[in-house]
């Protein structure tokens, strides 16, 4: 809505107060009908960018991060390690970040460059994730990787978590082919089913998407912020 309607649709309500002598409430309800009508246009593509970028390379990201990290940790305190309790943690933008790569592709997404990224196995480990990480393997707890990443990268990615550290776990999960199209809320659920069903019991998740974290026998819920792309399915 532009300036000339915005003006316009002012100068109408301040007629029907005039008027009518309309009631406060009605006048606050129409006033904030019209304002949210006068939004802004969207953001120019290349601010956005760049206030991703500051955000990441500024240090905010790391200090919202380490804040998580250690609200995380004052809630596994909490919590009893049986023989069984298993934490999952998601992989990209959580075990390790893309951030190099996808500052390359402009902060877009080019499925080739990003599967070839993933075939290389050099993503770095994001260290507050890390310290999460090895936390929980010094109280007993048990660490499985559960990620929407393809079979395709299976070994790549194992490769990966376990260069930059991640050296005990007892399993990680991959898409397999029948999988591919499973919304990844469908997905993340399911194999949480299927690892209580085997006997674990999970005490927590670790995922930079709420579709990592919501459904079924989640436990701790730790949410890592992710400015870089949204899953919604």
């Amino acid at each position: 809505m532009g300036r000339s309607v915005r003006a316009t649709s002012l100068i109408f309500l301040w007629q029907l107060i005039m008027k009518q002598k309309l009631s406060l409430p009605f006048i606050l309800v129409i006033s904030i009908i019209i304002i949210l009508g006068c939004k802004d246009k969207p953001m120019n593509l290349s601010t956005a960018r760049q206030q991703v970028k500051d955000y990441y390379e500024s240090g905010k990201y790391d200090e919202e991060l380490n804040s998580i990290i250690e609200r995380a940790i004052d809630e596994f305190e909490r919590i009893t390690i049986k023989e069984n309790s298993v934490v999952l943690i998601d992989v990209d933008e959580t075990a390790l970040s893309n951030y190099d790569v996808s500052k390359k592709m402009g902060y877009g997404y080019v499925f080739e460059i990003v599967r070839e990224w993933e075939m290389e196995g050099i993503a770095p480990a994001i260290p507050q994730v890390k310290d999460l990480y090895d936390y929980l393997i010094d109280r007993g707890a048990k660490v499985i990787f559960l990620t929407g990443r393809r079979n395709t990268v299976y070994e790549a990615t194992y490769r990966n978590l376990k260069d930059q550290g991640y050296t005990l776990f007892d399993t990680l999960i991959t898409r397999s082919d029948n999988e591919y199209k499973v919304p990844a809320l469908d997905y993340k659920n399911s194999k949480r089913v299927e690892l209580t069903e085997r006997g674990y019991t999970i005490i927590g998740t670790v995922g930079d998407q709420w579709s990592d974290l919501e459904g079924q026998f989640h436990g701790v819920q730790i949410k890592i912020p992710n400015y870089l792309y949204l899953i919604e399915d």
